[in-house]
């Protein structure tokens, strides 16, 4: 059994590539069966257990399955830890055999990153010139890469709670060549922004509706649980909404939490990433759209199976 390293997954992955995969993947036939969430209570912190299971219908000829373990502590940058951890097992579809270990932190940002801009592909507007990053964890840069690589992008205003950690990152990405600037007027930047993404562990909203333009896409990646915030309900009520997966609905912030407390009808949703990918709707130039993720173990299944597939050709 192969461990497969982040820097092996950096080394083999593309966002065209990864985007093409998922985008087969939420059209085809995989089986993925509801995550398991568990809420860890320890004194003085608190995190979350998710096990996330995975395989590939009786359709694919070289079928895989696995699951990743993934743990999440918000209180670990304090101790210079990541917040997400985890591990991605990749085994046989045929026999069950393990076939390798992956980085699943790493592969975890990499898909995440990349279904954000599979929904842009069809939800923001073709000529999307300027974004706004809000976050600058581990996210950012790839979110940041992964929607450039859709849309046409040539401003990027990077907006972070603490804006020393804005700075600093932004400068990082100028060195490498990207069009990245930091800012502290978050409302301005987003008046003028046509695509928002936000990563963050906000426990309260930060993007108001009344700020978003006629055409703007707004993409949440943040607020894993019911008790953050990424965005108010105006932002959704003025949206078109589409989520990754129905667990959007119930679990994880904004679109979940807005349902819960009445504010907006189910109806509201207008469908997941697998209808997005199977009919792909009309975009209209001045409709303001959300994409809300929440995570799913058909995205982590792809991922390694593309890095398995291209670890195995070199």
């Amino acid at each position: 059994m192969r461990v497969v390293t982040s820097a092996e997954i950096d080394r083999v992955l593309t966002f065209p590539a990864l985007i093409e995969a998922l985008a087969a993947a939420f059209s085809g036939d995989m089986v993925t069966p509801v995550r398991h969430h568990h809420e860890i209570e320890r004194e003085g912190t608190h995190g979350t257990l998710l096990l996330m299971p995975s395989w590939t219908g009786p359709a694919m000829q070289d079928g895989f399955l696995g699951v990743k373990v993934v743990t999440v502590f918000p209180e670990n940058g304090a101790k210079n830890l990541p917040s997400v951890m985890g591990s991605y097992l990749l085994m046989d579809g045929t026999t069950g055999a393990p076939v390798s270990i992956l980085d699943g932190a790493r592969l975890t940002v990499w898909r995440t990153a990349a279904a954000s801009a599979l929904a842009a592909r069809h939800l923001a507007r073709e000529d999307a010139s300027r974004m706004v990053m809000v976050g600058s964890g581990a996210l950012a840069p790839f979110l940041i890469r992964a929607h450039m690589s859709q849309r046409p992008i040539r401003e990027i205003a990077l907006w972070n709670h603490r804006a020393e950690k804005a700075d600093k990152l932004a400068a990082e990405l100028a060195r490498e060549g990207l069009p990245v600037t930091a800012v502290t007027d978050l409302e301005t930047a987003v008046r003028a922004a046509d695509l928002v993404s936000c990563a963050t562990l906000s426990t309260a909203p930060i993007i108001r509706g009344a700020w978003l333009k006629p055409g703007a896409h707004l993409d949440l990646v943040g607020a894993f649980n019911l008790k953050m915030r990424e965005a108010d309900d105006e932002a959704l009520l003025r949206s078109q909404v589409y989520v990754d997966t129905p667990a959007a609905k119930v679990e994880g912030g904004d679109v979940a939490v807005s349902l819960q407390a009445g504010a907006m009808p189910e109806s509201h949703v207008l469908g997941t990433l697998a209808d997005l990918c199977r009919n792909p709707p009309m975009r209209e130039d001045q409709a303001i759209t959300v994409f809300k993720s929440v995570g799913a173990a058909l995205k982590d299944l792809a991922a390694a199976m593309v890095v398995w597939r291209s670890l195995a050709k070199a």
